[in-house]
């Protein structure tokens, strides 16, 4: 096991642990969390040799073989596959010593080494290392390119597959969901739960902690603290701590209250179910994001949108794709990713955009964002539209060179001349207490974005986007290097964002709490899909699992791929669990006739127009319904501003429709009490 007793750990003149105790079971899944800056990675550098401890004991067992990703960016001609395999450390000294043994003619001596390299796994090593390589999404076809031929993020995923492919009986894995999509990562939380070894990991994504963890160890005023059970279970007991301390989270218990009664109501009606469900997530945030966000580093809004067109984009035949490279011949055709997407983006929409690596997600978005121009059809944006970006890649959008306060300055002059500028203040002065609110005060406003960490990157980036006041967000990975405690605060800020938000994540926690419907990316195409993230996350195993079996049949060495290429439809249910009634006795048939007599008599203009309300919401939910269709084939701008103007009128008709049903049902049970 590995034991630390009053540990004390420095970092020059700051103490990252001061007598703290911990103790690590053989086998247990270990999350680390805590603040940025509290010493997880320095926690890490003492448990591989890189620190030592100032003072107290630190044990772990000498002979334990541990792994990690190495933090450099690999540069070499190699193949992805050769470079893998030398992962396995085990392989390699039996390689070595087969090579040895050979060179000193020894026969006894190259038995024995023959004998080790096949323990060793030397006759299925290329096929273990391709399927940790297809598993993290690369394709079949890139198994032998040059690993310099990959881009940044690529080989950092071929350092997670080096160190998967290393036998240890400790990993430790730092951030290791950074670089990968959705479906690398629900197969690499597939491969982590059958690891047979300890492992130690850093992440800030809860759904990926919960999944891959026993046990959450918080690191939190240079002290250790164990918690049994993964981090949603640790969530629950820092909630329940916190909130005895925190005044704000219990001025919203009426609001709770009033939340759950509506939830109660609708989700007992199959017709009212869609609209519980938001209420049902606002609910749930309220409970559980409150308390931790008095950890964040910053909390943020975004501002009201200066106006909210209706639909705000209207796609018709369009073809997402990249025009040819400037030195190709004449005449070589654009390479089109997504092709013939009609579909409308309206007001106040809350779309995730699903779909496995490489089938357009990102450029869907960027043309959205109109970083690329479409490749066919036509692109109608509503007036007054006005995006806010955050890129997959935050150097996309920021200059190394430059610092902060530049990156703000040179903001307003192209808002200014672009016309766009809705209230906001433009002087030195504002700029620097607007990068304030964002954690970048005092020198920092001056520090060039190039020195910064991946969180002050993204953390940058979101504040222009705030301060532009944008009416659609097209977020693009923004959780990359964003801590937990900032996570939370970035998905209670979007889901109070009166605007239109498009997400593509990693973070299922993050989906899950922002978005209310899904589109899916998927051969060459966009359509809805109708299921949940569990049921996407099935679907992406399924199609793993399927792309295994055609990959054995078809290669000579079989490798599993990992690769979702289709677009499955899931019914979700629901089910209401009824509360117990309390029945009482009548005195007698006399009085029981009587009074319900007096209950139908005074119920009975309430029931009337309860069914009033019923009726006048399914027809306005139809007419909704009929509304959104047509914008998805409309053209004519003055029919779709026309249908914009009603769905507005709709929506607000609907919820004060909802509001009334709410008071005439709680009539009508006061009156049945």
């Amino acid at each position: 096991m590995i034991t630390l007793k009053n540990v004390v750990l420095r970092r020059g003149a700051k103490v990252i642990l001061d007598s703290a105790s911990v103790t690590l079971n053989p086998g247990e899944k270990v999350g680390l969390v805590g603040r940025n800056g509290a010493g997880k990675s320095s926690l890490f550098a003492m448990l591989n040799g890189t620190l030592h401890e100032d003072g107290g004991e630190f044990y772990i067992p000498a002979q334990w073989r541990m792994a990690q990703v190495a933090q450099d960016m690999p540069e070499t001609e190699q193949s992805a596959t050769s470079y893998v395999i030398e992962g396995d450390v085990v392989l390699q000294a039996a390689q070595a010593e087969v090579d040895a043994a050979e060179a000193s003619g020894d026969g006894d001596r190259m038995a024995h080494a023959y004998m080790e390299l096949y323990d060793s796994g030397a006759h299925d090593a290329p096929a273990r290392a391709q399927a940790l390589i297809l598993g993290l999404g690369f394709k079949l076809s890139e198994l032998e390119n040059p690993v310099n031929s990959f881009s940044g993020g690529w080989r950092m995923r071929l350092q997670l597959a080096r160190a998967l492919m290393c036998p240890s009986d400790l990993l430790l894995l730092d951030e290791p969901t950074n670089h990968l999509d959705l479906d690398a990562l629900v197969w690499l939380e597939a491969w982590l739960k059958r690891y047979q070894g300890t492992m130690l990991v850093i992440s800030h994504d809860r759904e990926f902690l919960d999944a891959v963890t026993d046990v959450t160890v918080h690191i939190e005023g240079a002290k250790l603290t164990r918690y049994g059970g993964n981090y949603s279970k640790f969530e629950d007991l820092r909630a329940e701590q916190m909130a005895l301390q925190q005044g704000a989270f219990n001025k919203q218990q009426d609001k709770i209250a009033h939340l759950q009664k509506f939830i109660a109501r609708f989700k007992a009606k199959a017709s009212k179910a869609k609209q519980a469900q938001s209420r049902v997530k606002a609910l749930d945030r309220m409970e559980k994001i409150a308390p931790l966000l008095a950890e964040a580093d910053f909390t943020f809004e975004f501002k009201e949108p200066a106006n909210l067109p209706n639909p705000m984009l209207s796609m018709q035949h369009v073809d997402f794709g990249y025009p040819p490279p400037p030195d190709a011949p004449a005449g070589t055709p654009p390479t089109v990713i997504v092709q013939n997407v009609s579909k409308s983006v309206l007001a106040g929409q809350r779309i995730g955009i699903l779909g496995a690596n490489g089938q357009g997600k990102s450029t869907v978005v960027k043309t959205i964002a109109r970083a690329l121009a479409p490749l066919s059809g036509e692109m109608l944006e509503g007036k007054g539209l006005n995006i806010g970006y955050f890129a997959q890649q935050e150097l996309d959008v920021l200059r190394p060179a430059d610092n902060p306060l530049e990156h703000m300055i040179r903001l307003v002059k192209e808002v200014t001349a672009a016309g766009k500028i809705s209230g906001q203040q433009t002087r030195e002065q504002d700029l620097r207490s607007f990068l304030g609110n964002f954690n970048f005060g005092g020198d920092m406003v001056k520090q060039a974005v190039g020195s910064m960490s991946g969180g002050e990157k993204a953390r940058l980036v979101l504040c222009m986007i705030v301060w532009q006041r944008p009416n659609l967000l097209l977020l693009d990975e923004p959780t990359n290097h964003l801590d937990l405690a900032t996570r939370e605060a970035l998905s209670m800020a979007l889901n109070e964002f009166e605007g239109t938000v498009m997400l593509v994540s990693h973070d299922r926690a993050l989906l899950r709490a922002v978005c209310d419907e899904f589109w899916m990316v998927s051969r060459g195409g966009v359509a809805p899909f109708d299921g949940d993230l569990d049921d996407y996350q099935r679907y992406l195993l399924d199609e793993a699992k399927r792309q295994r079996e055609e990959a054995k049949k078809s290669a000579s060495n079989p490798a599993p791929a990992a690769a979702a290429t289709k677009t499955v439809a899931a019914s979700v249910t629901t089910t209401v669990a009824s509360a117990p009634v309390d029945v009482k006795k009548p005195a007698s048939k006399k009085d029981d006739a009587q009074r319900r007599q007096q209950q139908s008599d005074t119920t009975k203009p309430l029931r009337k127009e309860l069914e009033k309300i019923d009726a006048r919401m399914q027809s306005l939910s139809a007419e909704r319904d009929s509304l959104q269709a047509s914008l998805a084939t409309t053209t004519a701008p003055a029919e779709m501003a026309q249908s914009g103007k009603r769905l507005k009128v709709i929506d607000t008709e609907l919820g004060t429709l909802e509001e009334r049903w709410l008071e005439l049902t709680e009539q009508i049970e006061t009156s049945l009490a």
